[in-house]
């Protein structure tokens, strides 16, 4: 590595729509190739810095090929790093895993014959990894970063960094949808070549939550239009949500957590009431994942959203908040004005809202599909009313003995013959279990 150099040409500003970015070439006496670094805000002798090393893929970077992940990758690696306000992706000129264009061309014809990436890659004479990361170290020795998160879902590249003699903190994986048309290709990573992939995250589950509009029947008597419901909450293994009423408590792992991302963006809304509001103060917006945020909608009958709330500050909605009938004009017109959109709904006698009435005129807004969150009061009267259509559940190994999310002194009893589960998914990610499924009220 001593005997390698790599010299910085030049740098320019360039806004993205990620953000602004400065972009540097670097020359190298290893190869007659330009290599790139994107460097957002200062590294220079910063901990942690969050960095991508991704290798150059023209077909998925430049022209969005559908077969790889690649250009997904990079879009959301250039988020994460704008959403953090730092980091940088080390862009390496070696097309192909390091086999170059042609090759790749002809390991595409292969694979369309049947043999998958790494066995194509394997006849053309190539390693089926045949990438070195030395000219990534030595950029980033340059821009003065040696501790790192890295955003990869490979180990060797980690391992490979690591014995370059970068300090890698930390991985932090990079989810992008399992298509039809790059799921052999994702498979053959995850078995062949070690990657950190979650095969279970199917495009059909993609598809299903995006159905719509539903008549939902489900055993009820209900016949009204109302949006398909996706109640979506983490627990501790002794059922609790949060340690206590109003206080956060950070139960998911980094990899549900993707999940939970992932499911937000195919729901066109996404619920959840003041009470959770006020205690976590959420953005309820799509970070860990692609897709797009969903319309935000906040059950407060009272008004009592502060102004100062992040979710305010949506970057693409203004959020629905849900008032009583009574609640405070002078407050309404508050909340306008720091850009919320305040509904008047009718409330139940115990001065709730009233959710058989409210869904309805949801869907005519166009919310087909619905994703709730909490907190334990909302998720309680979803499920006693009946208007839950499915649930995916994140049970974290933990026991903290607090607020459960179903409570015992409803209003309203909960169903009994109890509701069970059907067309049931487990799925392990990290240290949780997530377990997804329909709810079958015909049994209640």
């Amino acid at each position: 590595m001593d005997e390698i150099t790599v010299q910085q040409m030049a740098c320019a500003r360039l806004p993205t729509e990620s953000g602004a970015f400065s972009l540097c070439l670097y020359h190298t006496n290893y190869d007659n190739k330009e290599h790139l670094a994107l460097v957002m805000g200062a590294v220079d002798g910063q901990e942690n810095v969050l960095v991508r090393v991704h290798s150059e893929c023209f077909t998925g970077d430049v022209l969005g090929s559908l077969r790889c992940d690649c250009g997904p990758q990079l879009q959301r690696a250039m988020e994460l790093i704008a959403a953090e306000g730092r980091g940088v992706i080390v862009y390496l000129r070696q097309e192909g895993r390091g086999i170059g264009l042609l090759d790749k061309l002809r390991a595409y014809n292969l694979q369309d014959e049947g043999y998958d990436t790494v066995d194509a890659n394997l006849l053309l004479g190539h390693q089926a990894d045949a990438r070195d990361y030395t000219i990534a170290a030595l950029i980033l020795r340059d821009l003065g970063v040696h501790s790192l998160r890295l955003l990869t879902n490979n180990p060797s590249k980690i391992e490979s960094l690591q014995a370059l003699g970068m300090t890698v903190q930390d991985r932090i994986p990079l989810h992008t949808p399992v298509t039809q048309e790059n799921a052999a290709y994702l498979s053959t990573k995850v078995t062949k070549m070690r990657h950190m992939l979650n095969m279970n995250l199917l495009p059909e589950t993609q598809f299903e939550l995006q159905r719509a509009p539903v008549d939902l029947n489900n055993g009820r008597a209900a016949t009204a239009q109302r949006p398909l419901i996706t109640l979506c909450y983490a627990q501790s293994m002794d059922g609790s949500i949060t340690s206590q009423r109003g206080q956060p408590t950070p139960l998911s792992g980094r990899e549900s957590m993707a999940l939970t991302h992932q499911l937000r963006a195919a729901h066109d809304g996404i619920l959840v009431g003041i009470g959770t509001a006020l205690a976590d103060d959420p953005r309820l917006t799509v970070r860990l994942a692609m897709g797009s945020h969903p319309q935000p909608i906040i059950l407060d009958s009272d008004l009592r959203l502060p102004l100062q709330a992040k979710i305010l500050q949506h970057p693409t909605h203004a959020p629905w908040i849900i008032a009583a009938a009574t609640a405070d004009h002078g407050r309404q017109a508050a909340l306008e004005a720091a850009g919320a959109r305040v509904w008047r709904a009718s409330t139940t006698t115990t001065g709730h809202i009233d959710l058989p009435l409210l869904l309805p005129r949801l869907a005519l807004e166009g919310m087909h599909s619905i994703m709730v969150e909490g907190g334990a009061q909302v998720i309680t009267s979803f499920l006693t009313q009946q208007l839950v259509d499915r649930v995916v559940i994140t049970i974290a190994p933990t026991l903290i003995g607090g607020l459960h999310a179903l409570e015992n002194g409803s209003i309203r009893p909960f169903p009994h013959p109890f509701p069970r589960l059907q067309h049931i998914r487990y799925q392990r990610l990290g240290d949780d279990i997530v377990i997804i499924g329909d709810v079958n009220w015909q049994a209640a």
